[in-house]
């Protein structure tokens, strides 16, 4: 480890009562009540367009610079847009869909919806610009029936919306759209004359009005429209602050891509800016081969004082941030805090960041994450204290119960609190099945208490109970960690699917890390993934990789005995990937289960690499 001192922030106390149940099952609180927050999330744009009209809200890349909204701005836009979308009779049963990505127009649109109590239902890009068939937007508009839909750019989003029945729904662009659809302009919204009514509205929003429709990922079925409060919100946002209390002193500065179609991206990052009245700069790369410069060349120009990202992200930052000294200089300046979600870190990466930052800098960031999900606005757990390890999701933040109940060797991991949500829209049968007899969330993951005599030590994610299998020797596999393990072992992997029910013993198919594995290929080698699959060194890399992780990891539900190297990505439209990067092992294997079956061929195919000779 870097050792060395912690760069100085302000984090909330941890302190957790501990309730152990004769059942077995553990009921873990923190001993911190929730303070009070408001009622209505779209209070906090009102508030700083007072304090603070001319300080930049949102900003996004306009040519070679930024355009920005300020907060006095964002107000006097939600307003009219308000009074818009009530002279257009949305309401709860007819709702906002938002089908384009992260802009300064989405971020409006956004508060408009909760200033006068409609519903805002941001869909995810993917489903309109990178689906072949679009199945899965017209279900969700099937679903929620909206009485506005909103595509920054009609002529992008002119295939998706060819495939929809608009039949009495307005559509709302930026620009030229398809001749023979009829749109009406974003500005038309924008300069409409707000009346009376928007005021009304907006103190008859309530603590339990539906500000959200946020549809899941599917990483475990087919995405569900989760109903998000105004409680849920601020709530979220509240108990943010207690355990970040620095975020008082300091206005935060995000340079952001996470989607706003998330519970991670729209309800945390957005909202923390919302409310602590900071800044976010759109970020439009991606961690995505292609597409990652974009994101260097705006941490080289904006500092950010918190940073967030997904695993993938953090494998190729710090890459950069090693190979870069001013880009590190930029990236460390005034962050106060590091924050990984989405899934776990592996280690080497946490351990190189901490020792970028340490290099850079002469001291350490306190590199955090937590534990949620769509259900929980995001955060039901987190890690607001310095850690050594990657892997601590933390403990309950204040207001939320979390029970633990015995599965095995781990704890099925169950949420309540004011930041849960009340079901699903317009499924009261997905809703009757989510919770159990104490109204706790059923969130499916397991989880261990890294020190089972001190809670306060935090809790470690053991995997997705739906994910786990048997092999054919009927011993269980917990796929989250091994999977885990095995990434953290092997550099040169970007994701893998541990493989399979019902076989004897443990393979893998995997995605690979161009970029780690261009660094270890022969000389000469190509940079496309076939050859990069096929090339004797990058095999070799693999080999070793996961040679070193059976090394510490020799039981039949741990050791990998052989690898399939995939060439095909992930394919959002038959539901192996959502499009913030996180694989559905279920689908995998049911889609590639010829795959599969070449990975345990007796004698293995060429392009099989066998860790273990014997495995037959």
């Amino acid at each position: 480890m870097t050792g060395g001192r912690w760069r100085d922030v302000r984090l909330g106390e941890v302190k957790i009562d501990h309730e152990a149940r004769p059942d077995g099952a553990i009921v873990l609180r923190s001993h911190v009540p929730l303070e009070e927050h408001p009622v209505n999330a779209a209070a906090a744009i009102r508030n700083w367009a007072e304090e603070t009209p001319e300080r930049t809200f949102v900003a996004d890349r306009d040519g070679g610079g930024w355009r920005r909204l300020t907060f006095g701005e964002a107000w006097r836009q939600a307003v009219a847009i308000g009074q818009a979308l009530l002279d257009r009779g949305l309401s709860p049963e007819r709702p906002l869909a938002i089908l384009s990505g992260n802009s300064v127009e989405h971020a409006v649109l956004t508060y408009a919806g909760m200033t006068v109590g409609v519903p805002v239902a941001p869909i995810s890009v993917a489903y309109s610009l990178l689906s072949r068939d679009h199945e899965k937007l017209r279900r969700i508009i099937e679903l929620v029936r909206p009485g506005l839909v909103f595509a920054d750019d009609g002529q992008r989003f002119g295939a998706a919306l060819a495939d929809l029945d608009l039949d009495r729904i307005e559509v709302v662009t930026c620009g030229p759209a398809p001749p023979d659809l009829a749109t009406t302009e974003f500005a038309e919204l924008t300069t409409t004359e707000p009346t009376a009514a928007v005021d009304r509205a907006y103190r008859a929003v309530g603590a339990d009005t539906v500000a959200k429709i946020l549809f899941t990922s599917g990483s475990t079925g087919e995405p569900k429209g989760v109903l998000t409060t105004h409680r849920m919100l601020t709530a979220n946002q509240q108990q943010l602050v207690q355990v970040w209390p620095f975020l008082l002193d300091t206005p935060p500065v995000l340079v952001d891509w996470l989607p706003w179609n998330h519970t991670f991206g729209g309800n945390n990052n957005l909202g923390v800016v919302a409310s602590r009245g900071g800044t976010l700069y759109i970020d439009h790369g991606r961690p995505a081969d292609g597409m990652f410069d974009a994101t260097v060349a705006n941490l080289r120009e904006v500092s950010p004082t918190i940073y967030y990202n997904v695993p993938a992200g953090f494998s190729m930052l710090v890459p950069r941030l090693e190979a870069d000294p001013k880009l590190a200089a930029s990236f460390f300046a005034r962050v106060q805090v590091i924050v990984y979600a989405g899934a776990a870190l592996p280690q080497h990466l946490w351990e190189r960041l901490d020792a970028a930052a340490a290099a850079t800098t002469g001291e350490r960031i306190v590199l955090s994450a937590g534990w949620g999900s769509t259900e929980t606005a995001p955060m039901a757990t987190f890690s607001h204290f310095p850690t050594e390890r990657t892997g601590n999701i933390g403990v309950p933040v204040p207001g939320v119960e979390l029970k633990l109940v015995p599965a095995g060797d781990r704890y099925e991991m169950r949420v309540r609190g004011p930041n849960v949500t009340p079901g699903y829209f317009r499924r009261p049968d997905l809703t009757a099945a989510a919770f159990d007899d104490e109204g706790f969330y059923r969130i499916n993951d397991a989880g261990r208490l890294i020190d089972p005599v001190d809670p306060a030590k935090g809790l470690e994610f053991a995997g997705r109970i739906a994910e786990d299998f048997k092999l054919g020797t009927g011993t269980w596999v917990h796929v989250g960690p091994r999977r885990l393990a095995v990434l953290a072992a092997c550099g040169v992997m970007r994701d893998a699917v541990v493989t399979a029910p019902d076989q004897e013993y443990l393979g893998l198919l995997v995605w690979l890390q161009e970029a780690e594995a261009q660094h270890v290929a022969s000389e000469g080698a190509a940079d496309d993934l076939p050859a990069l699959g096929a090339d004797p060194a990058v095999r070799e890399a693999v080999r070793q990789g996961v040679a070193r992780h059976n090394k510490e990891h020799t039981g039949s539900s741990e050791r990998i005995r052989r690898v399939l190297l995939l060439t095909e990505p992930p394919s959002i439209d038959a539901g192996e990937i959502t499009d913030k990067g996180y694989v559905n092992q279920r689908r995998v294997l049911e889609r590639r289960a010829a795959l599969v079956d070449r990975l345990y061929g007796d004698p293995p195919s060429e392009d099989v690499v066998v860790i273990d000779p014997g495995a037959r």
